[in-house]
């Protein structure tokens, strides 16, 4: 592999001429430049941003820390961050911590090494350390989807109002008539999942028939898998709910397929609202009723302040809550009497929750 000392050999300049040329630090003349220029290019020679780093202090590069990148919407939240980093003139490294603490705390040494300028990190939810690991790595951090359970964030954090979508996705199949509506919440412990089932429970209580909520939730662990599986003990419960709101998309992906395996039309036996709106949702059959998170603007408003924080425009913590918005699909209806048609939701007036 070349070395700045073989560039400088080669054009007859001095090592300083060749790094001033590459770096744009001082003028040289146009032949000079020509020299150098033309040698770099015949030797292949790449700089060393290791040590180009070492002299600017920045490596114009960031670190993200994603539990899972087999869910699309982590993978729909790294598209906007790779996007917005890119149209800044940084690089992105990308890490998947599968969920798991120690992967995570591994993950952040590895960075720390690489001696990143920023770091974006949607945690495990299940690493007490983190708080402390983030103190001691030094750099401006910003938080998304997922909290660290301490006193105070230490943090930027940005995040979707996820009690505010549970409460969303469960008026709405309240105002389609359903009353024995079932939650399948993601891992117990998880703030997301907690606050989302938390806004089912608020409305719920909100519309009078929150009384056996607790004979109404299940747990997945926001996979297809899970989600399919929590459906099939839903369905088996002694009293089979008219509607299911599901803390994620993926999960309710499963869980349509668990209904239909069971033969149940969906909406006409069974409405189903996820959360998320990835991409998928509107190809499911039928197409799915979601809450929406916005995934482009969490990633780009994350970039954004790590940004503000590592160019010193901002020293004070910021955190941004989002809303969410309801995705009006196929796959929720009017809860009908017994014989009676059943309606599609989309596109018509009905009656208010009755009091």
């Amino acid at each position: 592999m070349a070395t700045i000392k073989d560039v400088a050999r080669q054009a007859g300049v001095s090592v300083t001429t060749v790094s001033h040329v590459i770096n744009g630090t001082r003028h040289v003349s146009d032949e000079g430049r020509a020299r150098v220029e033309a040698a770099v290019r015949n030797l292949g020679y790449v700089p060393s941003a290791i040590a180009r780093s070492l002299k600017s202090n920045h490596t114009r590069t960031l670190g993200m820390l994603i539990p899972n990148s087999s869910n699309p919407y982590f993978a729909e939240v790294v598209h906007s961050v790779e996007n917005r980093c890119f149209g800044a003139g940084y690089n992105l490294i990308l890490c998947n911590t599968h969920d798991e603490a120690h992967r995570q705390g591994s993950y952040l040494q590895v960075l720390a090494e690489r001696r990143i300028d920023g770091l974006i990190v949607v945690s495990t939810g299940q690493d007490a350390t983190l708080a402390r690991q983030l103190e001691g790595l030094g750099v401006p951090t910003v938080l998304v989807d997922r909290e660290i359970e301490v006193p105070e964030q230490p943090c930027d954090l940005v995040e979707t109002a996820h009690r505010q979508g549970g409460v969303l996705a469960t008026r709405h199949l309240l105002w389609l008539g359903h009353r024995r509506i079932a939650c399948i919440g993601g891992p117990a412990g998880l703030a997301p999942s907690e606050q989302r089932i938390a806004g089912w429970r608020d409305a719920l209580a909100e519309a009078g028939v929150g009384a056996d909520a607790d004979g109404l939730l299940w747990h997945g662990d926001f996979t297809s898998q899970g989600g399919y599986e929590a459906m099939q003990a839903v369905l088996a419960s002694a009293r089979a709910p008219t509607a299911v709101f599901v803390g994620n998309d993926l999960m309710a992906i499963g869980a349509l397929c668990a209904a239909h395996e069971r033969g149940l039309r969906v909406p006409e036996a069974l409405s189903v609202v996820g959360f998320d709106d990835i991409e998928l949702a509107a190809f499911t059959s039928p197409p799915l009723t979601t809450v929406a998170q916005p995934k482009q603007q969490i990633g780009a408003l994350a970039v954004d302040m790590l940004l503000e924080r590592i160019d010193g425009a901002r020293r004070e913590r910021r955190q941004v809550l989002l809303q969410p918005e309801l995705r009006l699909r196929a796959s929720t209806a009017v809860l009908a009497a017994a014989g009676a048609p059943v309606a599609a939701a989309r596109g018509r007036p009905l009656p208010p929750i009755p009091a």
